[in-house]
């Protein structure tokens, strides 16, 4: 149902070299690019995740109770896309762990990246 989620940033070299690192390790890389936006994915794949400069020219800001989750194949890669998460700009507000029964890696570190 989802075709991509597009994040805002005040930064585009920043953002995209940390989501370089962690699609790059989710086995995607870079499917569109133009000069204001970025993404990535798989064609004819999943959904993508894209990254922008807001088109209104005004800043990002985060958005408060917004959450984009990254499917990992298993907790092995959970730890890898999180340590890369933090090596490349994210902030911990949360190590890896279960979520409810779900073993996913904490989008917080994701979301201070891209502003």
């Amino acid at each position: 149902m989802i075709g991509y989620v597009t994040l805002g940033t005040n930064d585009r070299d920043k953002s995209s070299k940390f989501y370089d690192a962690l699609c790059g390790e989710l086995g995607v890389g870079r499917m569109m690019e133009n000069d204001q936006f970025i993404a990535w994915g798989k064609p004819g794949g999943g959904a993508g995740i894209g990254l922008t400069k807001p088109f209104d020219g005004n800043a990002a800001t985060v958005g408060n109770g917004v959450m984009v989750a990254l499917e990992a194949k298993d907790e092995a890669q959970v730890q890898r896309l999180y340590d890369l998460a933090l090596a490349n700009g994210g902030s911990d507000e949360g190590a890896p762990g279960d979520r409810g029964g779900a073993f996913t890696p904490d989008t917080s570190a994701i979301r201070t990246a891209t502003s």
